[in-house]
């Protein structure tokens, strides 16, 4: 029986509009630095459309195949695309980055999937609003939570019975975040107190600004930040 339905015009559309779509996401997280850039999205984007031709191609071909279902492959490569996005995640001592990269993986397989399977304006739309969620709302989400780093800020006091709460007032007023509250005293041979935050550091954080406030309270000796253990 010939086939009529999937000519090879409409794989090469397919396969160019896929193409088109991996780059764009691609290149957004490529200008991000990202472990899976603009080659991986359209590789990926490609694949995932050249797998769904192939899941309607056969069964059209072979009319009289058992277990001929479309979606048998096109579910296979869902599942299948979390070993590379395990590969896109990353530790950074206690910071995990990639999780949206990974996502966007997931994300721009389904959008080659759907092109494959001929859902132009399905994919057309999940790819716009995928731009949106990657662009704007990353401003946004960033405006409302800024990314923070854990960090331990010990301060060394000069006196014996230091007041802590104007410490951690000024602390509190930079955006930082503090978790935990730890306070040492008669540590040193000269005596002194020492204070230990657990603290969510804003990327944003002027650290110099910081030390100087501190520092003007003349009770402050030493600032220290350290990694969380």
């Amino acid at each position: 029986m010939e086939n009529t339905s999937l000519t090879e015009w409409d794989m090469i559309i397919r396969l160019c509009l896929s193409f088109a779509a991996g780059g764009i996401i691609g290149i957004e997280r490529s200008s991000r630095r990202q472990v899976a850039g603009l080659r991986t999205h359209i590789l990926i984007a490609m694949g995932a459309t050249l797998l769904m031709l192939l899941s309607i191609w056969l069964p059209l071909q072979h009319p009289g195949m058992k277990n001929g279902d479309p979606g048998r492959i096109a579910a296979q490569v869902v599942s299948g695309i979390g070993f590379l996005g395990a590969g896109a995640i990353i530790r950074l001592g206690n910071n995990i980055k990639g999780l949206t990269t990974a996502a966007s993986l997931w994300l721009i397989a389904a959008v080659g999937l759907t092109i494959g399977a001929g859902m132009f304006v399905a994919a057309g739309i999940a790819e716009l609003l995928s731009l949106i969620t990657l662009f704007a709302l990353d401003m946004l989400e960033k405006r409302l939570f800024p990314n923070e780093r854990n960090k331990v800020m010990e301060i060394s006091y000069k006196a014996n019975n230091a007041d802590t709460r104007e410490t951690q007032d000024i602390v509190k007023s930079f955006g930082v975040r503090i978790q935990s509250v730890d306070v040492e005293q008669n540590i040193w041979k000269h005596k002194g107190t020492r204070l230990r935050l657990l603290v969510g550091l804003p990327e944003s954080t002027d650290l110099a600004k910081l030390a100087k406030a501190l520092k003007a309270t003349n009770t402050v000796e030493r600032i220290e930040i350290k990694e969380k253990y």
